[in-house]
């Protein structure tokens, strides 16, 4: 819905994670709303007031905006608002205090954003509020907990993202209605108050490690469809994960802290992090990773326990970062399926031992019979991409290569067998974005030269010793881009001087 009102030039982008009314639309809005004479909406957002004492407006307001101003203090007697349901006072930094009486003016309130302001605390009189609806609280930094709340019985969102609210208010038991909590910094939830929520649907605690007792209640919550938590290890043994079908999406964080977080993952609905320990062994992450349709594993042992034996048709995305992984001959019977079938996107960092990206593939039996994107950084003994032959075969399907910073890398593609291997045509990647950086020993982009010919992205920095682009890159007619340090472009030999005019067109200098 929400792409639908972009393409009509109804929203448009506003930062990375939100979106804005035009403000056209949003001042034809107003003008229909207020048309009729009843001034149901006082909006006196962006306008630098300091104060909203001197604000005149009608009893009969229903919404109010005083968004992005400059408010520093609130009246501590404000006219009553018996009709006001909307009060939205987000972005006014300079805000820290809100007087006791201040809520009570408005008996029939529905949502309050106080979203990026610096208040301390809440007052006692936001448990009046028994209409209220929707509490928004992201980013109050200086926020770290709340009065008690038990009387806002008819609650449906409580967003607490980015404050730093240690553990939940009192009273969170009655909120009967909560379809949607958000509360990342979380320390810890005691024990049965998850089960009190009956109607939520959505669990965001991300950075609150729960005990087992505290997962196994979430098997209960029926209504529940979103769920970002983080585990300890005791939380995954021997339970009954199938409750988690119900699950739209998800991002649950086994093991201990991690900081970082692929830009890729932002937008993937089921993910599973393992992060700092060693892999578990005995299959009990198997009921939970049926499910997932990402896997990121970061600083953990004993890579191929994770997944050994076992087939996870779901994962697409699969992230590995700084492990520790033993590339000895594979286990007798380890290659006879594909735990991975349906692999689209691989991404390898750190990974000290690694050779080659087929060693991947024989250390877990992966087959790439479908991937198309893979990205390698900081594998200092990476040296080259993939050895061809025997029973390994090129991932034909692959269009997206970017490597990064492997300082060993001398060649993309090695025979290993039989002198006579070659690439059969049904097997060559048809490239269409090469993304290389910082490998100073790769000389060439090698054989074989159809896998250029759909190539329409070339991005080479910090690679000098590359003096020659494929003779189809050269002739190639869908490059659309080239980029990389104009000496390296300037000393780049060619076959005719024609093929060099032909892509001057499409060349990008880049500072490096």
């Amino acid at each position: 819905m929400i792409e639908i009102l972009k393409d009509a030039c109804l929203l448009e982008g506003h930062e990375w994670d939100s979106v804005k009314m035009h403000d056209v639309v949003r001042d034809v809005a107003i003008w229909i709303d207020n048309s009729l004479g009843k001034h149901n909406s006082l909006i006196q957002a962006g306008l630098g007031l300091s104060e909203i004492s001197h604000i005149k407006m009608s009893a009969s307001v229903k919404r109010m905006s005083f968004v992005s101003n400059k408010i520093e203090r609130l009246p501590d007697s404000f006219m009553e608002c018996p009709e006001t349901t909307t009060l939205l006072l987000q972005d006014n930094r300079g805000l820290a205090e809100i007087p006791d009486t201040f809520f009570l003016a408005f008996p029939a309130l529905r949502v309050l954003n106080l979203s990026g302001t610096d208040i301390r605390a809440l007052p006692s009189s936001i448990n009046s509020l028994y209409q209220l609806r929707a509490l928004i609280l992201i980013d109050c930094r200086g926020l770290t907990e709340l009065p008690p709340i038990g009387n806002l019985c008819n609650l449906q969102l409580l967003d607490c993202d980015d404050i730093r609210l240690h553990r939940l208010p009192q009273g969170m038991d009655k909120l009967t209605d909560l379809s949607c909590l958000t509360a990342i910094h979380l320390k810890s939830i005691d024990q049965g108050i998850l089960l009190k929520l009956a109607s939520i649907e959505m669990i965001d605690v991300l950075g609150c490690r729960l005990l087992s007792t505290c997962f196994d209640e979430l098997s209960s919550l029926q209504k529940l469809t979103s769920l970002y938590i983080r585990l300890d290890r005791s939380s995954v043994s021997n339970r009954d994960h199938t409750w988690m079908s119900r699950l739209k999406s998800f991002h649950i964080v086994v093991g201990e802290d991690f900081t970082w977080m692929p830009v890729e993952f932002y937008s993937s609905p089921r993910t599973i992090t393992i992060s700092n320990c060693e892999i578990f062994s005995k299959g009990e992450l198997s009921g939970m990773l049926q499910f997932a349709s990402n896997l990121y594993l970061v600083n953990c042992m004993g890579l191929r326990k994770l997944i050994a034996y076992n087939s996870f048709s779901g994962i697409k995305q699969f992230i590995v970062h700084y492990c520790d992984c033993d590339f000895k001959p594979a286990e007798e019977g380890s290659g006879r399926f594909d735990p991975l079938p349906n692999l689209e996107y691989l991404c390898l960092a750190g990974i000290n031992n690694l050779e080659s990206v087929s060693d991947i593939s024989h250390l877990l039996g992966l087959r790439f019979s479908k991937l198309c994107r893979l990205d390698i950084s900081d594998c200092h003994r990476l040296r080259c991409l993939f050895n061809v032959g025997g029973a390994f075969s090129v991932p034909n399907h692959m269009e997206h290569i970017k490597i990064h910073y492997c300082t060993e890398l001398v060649e993309l593609f090695v025979q290993c067998g039989s002198s006579q291997t070659t690439l059969v045509n049904s097997e060559i990647p048809r490239v269409r974005k090469f993304l290389l950086s910082s490998c100073p020993k790769l000389r060439t982009l090698g054989e074989p030269e159809n896998m250029w010919e759909h190539l329409d992205e070339l991005s080479l920095t910090n690679c000098n010793q590359i003096k020659k682009l494929p003779l189809s890159i050269q002739t190639s007619k869908n490059v659309k881009g080239i980029r990389g340090e104009s000496k390296w472009w300037n000393q780049l030999e060619w076959d005719s001087d024609n093929f060099k005019s032909n892509l001057e067109h499409c060349f990008q200098p880049v500072q490096y």
